[in-house]
């Protein structure tokens, strides 16, 4: 074997480790780390190279005394009105009693979340999407009925954004996974 070809087998081994050991710790995080479903706020991604995917905003409960404040609504001279849009505020996301809220971090690693409503409650949108690929013979599971919503069961690491696991629908309060793979 000449020297060149010793090189590459190394560099091609050291990249095979790196890969392995970073499937490692997904799996292990999988296993040990909490598992919790998540409503989401589905976006349509336009990054076509990409492949096929769900860019997914998580809703989550704040939590620990967080609070997000509203945008403003200004009256301008000629009597319309412009509302600002709420201010950002870093969140850890944690898991409380089997449910993924939102509590105040002031570490700027720590993803944003900004005020949102559903159902009349306030809740906490996480700004940086997680995405779910999806394969191109499926149907869009974004696409729902009236009346259901689109949740999303994650891992909840120590640190950084939540890692999609699978989709579910909920309706009537039940939620049933899809069966997307």
């Amino acid at each position: 074997m000449t020297s060149m070809a010793r090189k590459g087998l190394v560099v091609a081994l050291v990249h095979v480790a790196l890969v392995s050991s970073v499937g490692a710790k997904l799996l292990v995080d999988r296993a040990t780390r909490p598992r919790v479903w998540v409503r989401t706020a589905p976006v349509d991604p336009n990054l076509p190279i990409r492949g096929r995917y769900l860019s997914l905003r998580l809703e989550v409960r704040p939590s620990g005394g967080l609070v997000l404040p509203e945008g403003k609504t200004e009256t301008m001279p000629n009597g319309s009105t412009y509302t600002q849009l709420a201010p950002w505020q870093q969140v850890r996301l944690v898991n409380e009693g089997n449910a993924l809220v939102a509590v105040p971090s002031d570490d700027w690693r720590d993803p944003s979340a900004v005020r949102g409503m559903r159902d009349g409650q306030v809740v906490a949108v996480v700004q940086s999407p997680v995405a779910y690929f999806i394969p191109e013979s499926v149907r869009d599971p974004s696409r729902l009925s009236p009346g259901e919503e689109l949740w999303v069961e994650v891992t909840v690491p120590k640190a950084g954004l939540p890692r999609p696991i699978q989709l579910g629908v909920k309706k009537d309060g039940v939620i049933k996974p899809l069966a997307v793979r």
